[in-house]
């Protein structure tokens, strides 16, 4: 069995091993990473020999830790790195680099198609009828998504949202709501099987599926990084967040989508949302308006141009051909945008 992580901003851990009466055997571990001394790689090899098949990533991590000699020195990689890997070589999970990547960017769409493509296109995936895809979004109109279980009285100003003729919609995954505004936010999701978070923990997944844009940002002079439990923060604030929904049709896929902010107008923002006082203090802010740091100001570049970065950063390490919606995807998405996205039942489904 064959296993692979990367840590989030850090180096590659590979493993293999196998399996025999349900313990762990001929276990090898390896990387890119660094390691003082020499002989503690030997030393994890041993503490992962004979570990029970069913061990979760944390108990593999205390062995490897217990097992360490004094005074090791781990860069770019860690005892839970390690289990997360032979957790993955468990699962037989899969790797970025199996598969022939899609890319969909096309015009702009109303708000609650895009909720309808999102759900469309994670199912496709998760019963093989579509590779895996990166779709960046274009915003036909001002809006606010909200989380699959956020009050929606608790969350949007109807007043504000009307005056600034900002539509609501809700979205099937969980997390706070959005304001956004053509032009002004940058938001992707990726639709990939199940197979590629196999072996991580939910909240490993987030900064896993979003190490690639924190190193197109990186090219960009944007040192970046993942807030637990779905931020992307910078020293300046926040540049966005993420959020995922899990599918179990067919063989499972996942719909991680994320959205920053290019440029914001915050006063328009806090007439619209219901930004409470106790997520505030959550984030060590006293200002809704000083939450978000575009990356319109960090850049200095075009929004076109931030986009076109971020694709090829992501062709670059993982290919990508450029695809679309097919007709049948579309169909059924415009479907499902008017009985369902666009339904004022879904979006009150929590009042």
């Amino acid at each position: 069995m064959h296993g692979e992580y990367k840590v989030p901003g850090g180096k590659l851990v590979v493993v293999d091993l196998e399996v025999e009466d349900g313990r762990l055997k001929d276990v090898r571990v390896a990387g890119d990473f660094f390691l003082e001394p020499d002989e503690a790689l030997l030393a994890i090899n041993r503490a992962l020999e004979g570990a029970p098949a069913d061990t979760d990533a944390r108990g593999l991590a205390g062995r490897v830790e217990a097992a360490l000699p004094e005074g090791t020195v781990m860069f770019g990689f860690t005892a839970d790195a390690v289990g997360v890997a032979v957790r993955r070589a468990l699962a037989h999970a899969t790797d970025w680099t199996d598969y022939d990547w899609q890319l969909i960017h096309e015009g702009p769409q109303p708000p609650a198609l895009h909720m309808a493509l999102d759900e469309v296109l994670t199912e496709e995936v998760a019963l093989g009828r579509r590779p895996p895809t990166l779709r960046v979004w274009e915003w036909a109109s001002p809006a606010v998504i909200i989380g699959s279980f956020q009050s929606l009285r608790n969350e949007v100003d109807p007043e504000g949202a009307e005056r600034h003729g900002v539509e609501v919609v809700r979205r099937i995954s969980g997390g706070g709501a959005m304001f956004v505004e053509p032009g002004n936010t940058i938001t992707y999701s990726l639709y990939v099987p199940e197979s590629l978070v196999s072996g991580l923990s939910f909240a490993d997944s987030y900064a896993y599926l979003d190490d690639w844009v924190l190193g197109a940002l990186g090219d960009m002079g944007i040192a970046a990084w993942y807030q637990p439990l779905n931020d992307i923060a910078t020293d300046a604030g926040k540049i966005g967040g993420a959020a995922q929904k899990r599918v179990v049709t067919g063989a499972g896929a996942v719909l991680h989508h994320v959205t920053m902010s290019y440029d914001i107008d915050a006063d328009k923002m806090v007439e619209v949302l219901r930004i409470g006082r106790e997520k505030l203090s959550d984030k060590g802010t006293r200002s809704a308006k000083k939450r978000v740091d575009p990356l319109r100001r960090q850049t200095g570049l075009a929004r076109a141009a931030v986009i076109d970065r971020m694709i090829a950063s992501f062709r670059e390490r993982y290919g990508l051909t450029d695809g679309k919606v097919t007709e049948e995807e579309a169909a059924r998405a415009q479907r499902l945008a008017e009985a369902k996205f666009g339904s004022w039942e879904w979006t009150t489904r929590v009042p």
